[in-house]
């Protein structure tokens, strides 16, 4: 149950402070969460891993497919060298998933030493 808690205040403080803050925000949401919501570090770590790449996966699929993947297909071409905007929707969520998950194991795993 922690988990799924987690999870859901994990996207969901991640998407409001997104539109305020810089994106690294993701960050800090998944370590405060985790740092209130004690579990095992690999548990916290998955959680935001899986929170934030669901979340910046689809937001990403949802803006590209509302202009057919015009601009994906050229970024794409940009940044992969390669004409693929599915791949890009999936690095996007991939570096939203290690950076919160990151941030969301740091936070176990200071909870844990009792420093939080």
């Amino acid at each position: 149950m922690k988990f799924i808690v987690s999870l859901f205040l994990i996207a969901l403080l991640s998407f409001a402070a997104c539109l305020y803050l810089p994106w690294w925000s993701i960050a800090i949401v998944a370590f405060v969460v985790t740092a209130i919501i004690m579990q095992h570090p690999g548990r916290a770590f998955l959680c935001g891993f899986i929170a934030l790449f669901l979340l910046w996966a689809l937001i990403s699929l949802w803006l590209s497919s509302n202009n057919d993947h015009l601009l994906a297909h050229k970024m794409s071409l940009v940044i992969l060298q390669t004409d693929s905007p599915a791949l890009l929707i999936l690095v996007t969520g991939l570096i939203g998933g290690i950076t919160a998950g990151l941030g969301a194991l740091a936070g176990s795993l200071l909870r844990k030493r009792g420093v939080v």
